[in-house]
């Protein structure tokens, strides 16, 4: 494998920090402390200013406006994106887009992939199941009536579905398939209830009550699901790669600044080893990140599936990002219990990616299955 970015992936990173770097964490106290959710909708401005840029379109075929590029593209700018902590749906929208390029027919491509990479579709993806710790494909099923399918079901904590036009559901069918179902937000059968993340963003409870759905948005491929799965896994550890490396940086400029006995407390040993710890797991982090990018985005075969590698990474993202942000509240002191220090907003989104990628032991059980079913030797 080769981690040297090609052109086209440092001119999406560099376009990207243009974009970002006027973004910064609001400084709205937990939403423990707030009534509702922060804001109603995301950041349409900075959406548009995306989309001006080119940055909706990375994942998508010349042939619809797009760049053309990949996975590790798409990496490389949620990373930048999650330093700010940028309240936009880049991720989902970017791979519900890739998916329909993938195993979408030509008429739905038609109908969306342009208009999406102009910033004009916003799409989200049903990805959390009924209650978060099962599988999404099992929490809704999906039975044929003539041309179209029914969809029944509850998927839990979907984001920006209140304000998505479209939302990607993964459905079980009788014969024990998944398959991939573009569903309006306002669709017939469609019930939307309102929950609101540990980040104090709003998340919906898509209901689907035999919501009919044609056959022309419906992608019935092998593998859809699992390759849709593995693309929001890997972005999401980008995201977490972007927020720990903002967090670290804020902590090392504190403990540069911050005086005890005379001393910047960074010349401390006892500081000094707990930030080289930390530097360590950043490094892990970035190392499994590029690695289940790079198989995602050339398909590379391996001595295991590409879903080891994303398992590693998710182990990396999960624990890491949580030592970083817990080490730098220890480090600034009274600063990182403070609600309205924009420390305190860093700490609320990366739990809840911590939460989005599930504990680091459920991934060391499914990597353990994993190097069962395919030994090394």
């Amino acid at each position: 494998m080769d981690f040297t970015f090609t052109e086209e992936q440092q001119a999406a990173a560099e376009a990207a920090r243009g974009v970002f770097a006027g973004v910064a964490p609001d400084t709205v106290p937990s939403p423990s402390l707030v009534a509702g959710a922060v804001a109603e909708d995301f950041d349409r401005p900075l959406w548009d200013r995306l989309a001006e840029a080119d940055l909706l379109s990375l994942l998508l075929d010349a042939e619809y406006g797009g760049a053309g590029l990949d996975a590790i593209a798409l990496c490389l700018v949620l990373r930048e994106s999650a330093k700010g902590l940028a309240r936009v749906p880049l991720l989902e929208s970017a791979a519900a887009t890739a998916a329909v390029q993938a195993y979408g027919g030509p008429e739905l491509k038609a109908a969306l992939l342009e208009r999406a990479g102009r910033g004009e579709l916003v799409l989200t993806v049903a990805s959390n199941g009924r209650t978060g710790h099962d599988g999404a494909e099992l929490a809704v099923t999906a039975r044929q009536d003539g041309d179209d399918w029914l969809l029944d079901g509850v998927q839990t904590a979907v984001p920006w579905a209140h304000t998505a036009d479209l939302v990607l559901v993964p459905a079980r069918t009788a014969a024990d398939r998944t398959l991939l179902a573009v569903v309006p937000r306002d669709h017939e059968g469609v019930v939307l209830g309102e929950q609101i993340s540990t980040a104090g963003e709003r998340l919906g409870e898509l209901r689907l009550e035999s919501a009919r759905i044609a056959a022309r948005d419906v992608m019935d491929a092998d593998g859809a699901w699992e390759w849709l799965r593995e693309l929001l896994t890997t972005g999401t550890c980008a995201l977490a790669l972007g927020l720990a490396e903002r967090v670290l940086e804020m902590t090392s400029d504190y403990a540069g600044k911050r005086e005890q006995f005379g001393h910047p407390i960074a010349t401390f040993q006892a500081v000094a080893v707990q930030a080289a710890d930390r530097y360590i797991d950043l490094r892990a982090m970035e190392a499994t990140l590029w690695q289940a990018a790079w198989r995602i985005a050339s398909g590379a075969s391996g001595a295991l599936p590409a879903s080891g590698d994303v398992a590693v990474a998710k182990i990396w993202a999960s624990e890491g990002m949580r030592r970083i942000v817990q080490t730098a509240q220890h480090l600034h002191g009274g600063f990182g219990a403070d609600v309205e220090y924009p420390l305190h907003r860093y700490h609320a989104w990366a739990k809840h990616l911590e939460l989005s990628l599930g504990p680091a032991a459920a991934h060391e059980e499914a990597l353990g299955d994993l190097l069962a079913a395919h030994p090394l030797a």
